[in-house]
Order: C-alpha cells, then sequence, then structure tokens
C-alpha cells in the first residue's frame, strides 16, 4: 500500500510542480484536458476492454455494482442532511453534494487498488466506476449540479451517458466475455501496451488539476464535514454494506478502499459548466486528495492488509 501510495504521489506531485513552473511555456489546463482527452477517449477504453474481457462476471460484479450505487448515495445523503443543517446556500450545496458524492475512483483507485492488491483490482476499481459511478454522475450528478448551479442541463442526458467511450468499452467487454470469445495474442499485446499508459497520465493530469484558492478559513466549516464524509463516512458504509452481503477477503478490502477514495477531479469540470463554486470544490480536492494519502493506508491496515 505504501509503496502505491508513494508512486501515485510522485506522479501527482510532478503535474503540480509543472503546473507551478509551466516549463516549455506549456498551459496546464492546456495539457490536462489533452493528457485527459487522449486518456478517456483511447486508452482508458482499452484498458477496460482488456481488464472486463478477461474479468469473471457473475454474483460479484453485481454485489460491487450495488455497493458502488449505495456509496455514492450515500455520500450524497450525508452532504444534504449537513448542507440542509446549515441552511447552506444552493451554490455551496451543489458543490459538495458532488464533491461528497463521487470519489476519484478510476483515476486514483485503479492504480492504488492495483498497486495495492493485484492487477486483478483493476476489474472492481473498473466495475465500481463503470457499473454504477459513471452512469449516475453522467445522469442525477448533471440533474444535481444543473439544479443547484442555475444553468440548465444539457438536452438528451441519455445520450450524453451512451457517448461515454470507457462505456462502450465496458459493454464491449462483458459481451466478448460473456461470449466466450478468446483475446488473440496480438489482440491482447495491442491493448496491454495501450492500457499501460492510463496510470502514469492519470495520476500527472490530477496533479495538473489541482489548484488552490485563498480564503480557506472563511470555508473550513464546510470543507471539514466533506473531507470526514468522503474519507471516513462513506468507506466505513462500503465496510457495512460488505458485512451484510457477505464479501469477504480481498474483495472486501479492495471496495472498502475504492470508497474511501478522495474527491473526483472531473467535478471541476462540472463546476464551471454549471455555475457552481470551482473554487470552494479545488480546496476540497486537494485537501481530500492529501489527507487520503494517510487515510488510505490506515483503512488497509484496519481491513487487515
Amino acid at each position: 500500500m505504501l509503496y502505491a501510495i508513494a508512486n501515485a504521489a510522485v506522479l501527482i506531485a510532478a503535474g503540480l510542480l509543472w503546473r507551478r513552473l509551466r516549463p516549455f511555456g506549456t498551459d496546464a489546463d492546456d495539457m490536462r484536458r489533452a493528457l485527459t482527452s487522449l486518456v478517456y477517449g483511447f486508452l482508458l477504453p482499452a484498458l477496460v476492454l482488456l481488464v472486463l474481457w478477461q474479468a469473471p462476471l457473475g454474483r460479484e460484479s453485481v454485489e460491487v455494482a450495488l455497493i458502488a450505487a449505495a456509496c455514492v448515495f450515500g455520500g450524497l445523503l450525508s452532504a444534504w442532511v449537513w448542507c440542509g443543517l446549515r441552511d447552506s446556500t444552493d451554490r455551496t450545496m451543489g458543490t459538495v453534494l458532488l464533491a461528497a458524492g463521487w470519489g476519484n475512483f478510476t483515476y486514483l483507485g485503479l492504480p492504488v487498488l492495483e498497486g495495492t492488491l493485484g492487477s486483478w483490482a483493476r476489474g472492481v476499481a473498473i466495475q465500481f466506476d463503470l457499473f454504477a459511478a459513471t452512469p449516475l454522475l453522467l445522469t442525477l450528478g448533471i440533474l444535481l449540479a444543473s439544479r443547484f448551479g442555475g444553468r440548465a442541463a444539457p438536452r438528451g442526458l441519455f445520450r450524453e451517458l451512451v457517448m461515454v467511450p470507457p462505456l462502450w468499452a465496458a459493454a464491449a467487454g462483458v459481451a466478448l466475455n460473456l461470449g466466450g470469445v478468446a483475446m488473440g495474442p496480438w489482440v491482447r499485446q495491442l491493448l496491454e501496451m495501450l492500457a499501460a499508459g492510463v496510470v502514469p497520465l492519470m495520476l500527472f493530469a490530477t496533479g495538473l488539476a489541482l489548484r488552490w484558492a485563498t480564503g480557506l478559513r472563511r470555508r473550513v466549516p464546510v470543507v471539514v464535514p466533506v473531507l470526514a464524509i468522503r474519507l471516513l463516512i462513506v468507506p466505513l458504509l462500503a465496510w457495512g454494506l460488505t458485512a451484510l452481503v457477505g464479501v469477504e477477503g480481498s474483495l472486501r478490502t479492495a471496495l472498502v478502499l475504492e470508497a474511501a477514495m478522495p474527491s473526483m477531479v472531473l467535478g471541476l469540470v462540472l463546476c464551471d459548466r454549471f455555475g457552481l463554486d470551482t473554487a470552494l470544490y479545488a480546496e476540497i480536492v486537494v485537501l481530500t486528495t492529501a489527507l487520503a494519502a494517510v487515510t488510505l493506508p490506515l483503512w488497509f491496515l484496519w481491513l487487515g492488509g
């Protein structure tokens, strides 16, 4: 676990340093958009196809999806209750809901799970995200961001959902897997070569996306509860649900660690798009990502790692 966290931290720190120094005059946001487009549209689908084509699919996949969905709803409900008690503004509530409901399940979850538990855990991270979290984000998440940000959601949310390349790759991988289609050596080698670029580029792009805003002190009462929800309450919910449905061993560890991921970086895009508090969201991402370097190893140790 510590090696996996350390490796991820080095790549994220490299992205942060690049953002600050701007070597060769390259703008960090332009580079981040280019890298995330490459990963999201080309390399990540290759990894998803490679993993789901070979992963064992069955009851465990259903359990992963259900627990992932429950974690999203658990984070949303916790944040909704907290903001309701504080009588928060709509912009703050929408920002907090996104930050508490969705974690960095693929961009950080995948390398951490793989580095900690082995290559089999890539399938857990991908199923957790693509079977539940991403579909909920592109439907419920967009509706919430639109409602509280005051800007209309795009027409045809279903069309926006089906235009996500990793979801098409997931559908293809599941179909090929269930159909018993063998993966040829050339196809395997090609997919593995493309997939090898996903983790370092995702982590570097995460560092490029992290930015800080002044005025944290006055936002502490808003930020701290989100840290607790994202890093403590949601993984505790996952731990309880795994016990309830009888998930044990390494799969239980993988699911709790996945639930304990910091807030997703993609939320910055949604905040900009729908008029939410981008500065507040950026601070939450920075702090949850930094604190996850401590809380993730603690969860792993507590689970018997």
